[in-house]
This record gives C-alpha cells, sequence and structure tokens, in this order.
C-alpha cells in the first residue's frame, strides 16, 4: 500500500510544483469547509481537515486567508460536490470529486476529458467500490518502531504503518484523521510530509508504455478542470 501512495505523491508534486492550479482549488474547498459550518478549525472538523492538508502543499497563508475572509463575509456563493466515476484505457479505474457552483458546466466537461482521452464515463457505483476511503499522514524522521509505539501509547489501532523513503506513512480509518496526527503533536510532532483523506485502490494495475501516456493524459485533463477537486485512480505509473 505505501508504495502506491509513494507513487502517487511524487506524480501530484512534480505536476503542481510549476502551476498555482492546486492553490485555487484548495481556495474554493477552504471556502465551502468554513462556509458548511464555523470559519475556525477548531470548531469545524471538515476546515481542519482542509487546512492541514493545504500545509502539506505549501499553500499560501494570502490564498488560505482570502478564503476564509469570503466564508466570514456576506458572500452566498454556493458549491455543490458532486463524485463521477469512469473508466480509462485498459479498464483502467477513475474516480473524480468535484465542487461546481454550476452543475450544468461539470458534468459535460467531465464527460468530455474522458472521451477524448480513451476513457469513458461509468455510472455511480460503477467504480467506487474497488477504493477505499483512507486517512494518510506521513512523518518525517522516526523510525517504523517509534511510530508504532507512538500510536500503541495513544491506543490507535491503524490499517497499516510502512517506511517510504525518508518518510514513515500511516493509514488509518478516516475517522482516525485527527487522532493519528494528535498522537503525534502529543509527543510533540507538529509538521506533517502528508495528511490526505483519500480514496485508495484496493488493487492496482500497470499499464504498457502507450496505454500509460494516454491515462496521463486523462487525468492531466481532468485535474486541469476548474471544477475538479480530486482525482483517484488504480494506475501504478511506470518510471
Amino acid at each position: 500500500m505505501g508504495r502506491k501512495w509513494n507513487n502517487i505523491k511524487e506524480k501530484k508534486a512534480s505536476k503542481d510544483a510549476n502551476t498555482s492550479r492546486i492553490y485555487a482549488k484548495f481556495g474554493v474547498e477552504i471556502y465551502v469547509a468554513a462556509k458548511k459550518g464555523e470559519p475556525d478549525p477548531e470548531s469545524n472538523r471538515a476546515l481542519k481537515v482542509v487546512l492541514e492538508r493545504a500545509k502539506t502543499y505549501n499553500v499560501p497563508k494570502a490564498i488560505i486567508d482570502r478564503a476564509l475572509d469570503k466564508a466570514k463575509g456576506s458572500s452566498e456563493e454556493t458549491y455543490e460536490e458532486l463524485r463521477y466515476e469512469g473508466f480509462g484505457p485498459n479498464g483502467s479505474m477513475v474516480i473524480v470529486d468535484t465542487l461546481t457552483n454550476n452543475v450544468n458546466r461539470t458534468a459535460p466537461e467531465v464527460r468530455s476529458a474522458f472521451n477524448k482521452n480513451g476513457g469513458s464515463m461509468g455510472v455511480s457505483g460503477s467504480v467506487s467500490y474497488m477504493f477505499d476511503a483512507t486517512a494518510v499522514i506521513g512523518v518525517a524522521d522516526k523510525t517504523l518502531d517509534e511510530v508504532f509505539e507512538i500510536l500503541l501509547e495513544a491506543d490507535l489501532d491503524v490499517r497499516d504503518i510502512v517506511e517510504e523513503e525518508d518518510d514513515v506513512i500511516v493509514y488509518a480509518e478516516p475517522d482516525q484523521f485527527h487522532a493519528v496526527q494528535e498522537a503525534f503533536r502529543a509527543v510533540g510532532i507538529s509538521e506533517f510530509t502528508v495528511a490526505e483523506l483519500t480514496m485508495l485502490a484496493q488493487n492496482y494495475v500497470s499499464l504498457p508504455e502507450d496505454a500509460q501516456a494516454q491515462f496521463e493524459k486523462l487525468i492531466d485533463a481532468l485535474e486541469d478542470l476548474e471544477d475538479v477537486q480530486q482525482v483517484f485512480h488504480n494506475v501504478e505509473f511506470e518510471e
């Protein structure tokens, strides 16, 4: 499982390093989370999750503050959370999570991205049953045994703990997201290399070189859409 997350993280980092696209998407996500409750992460757990994720992507404070100020103000802009599912080349599977203020725009754009890049839209539930909602928290400068002891002391039974390069990655149930972080904070760890609520495939597949190239174009096309927040899939990219 850990090897798959590292693969995903590297691909996301290489794409996001050269664009402000991710900052704009976090701005929307922070605004939506703040509008759902109080614009205070200590009393709004959904907002706290988004802010923790934003921190690991180095989202500038100015963008975070702008989104929070908008939520605190008189803005009545509303967004709807929609999930689309589909298939890429060679039967690969894709989940697309969106936040949209124009449903009539989002669905056709997502469908077009699939159709133009060797994929096809599926019905709701056609893909998601092959993925598990998962909390992923990573820390640096700790050994596997040290992380195990920290979680043991906090009485946390997580799915898996894996060493990946210089990090130790914890895979947990979604409702353990904050508890795992608090266990680390209790021993003085406040910085996380990964802090995600994600969808991880139960099984990953490799694609032939030509199909992988086409699949990467599909993922890029989906992620470049204004309304798309996150894209999950079951392809393990080969270098």
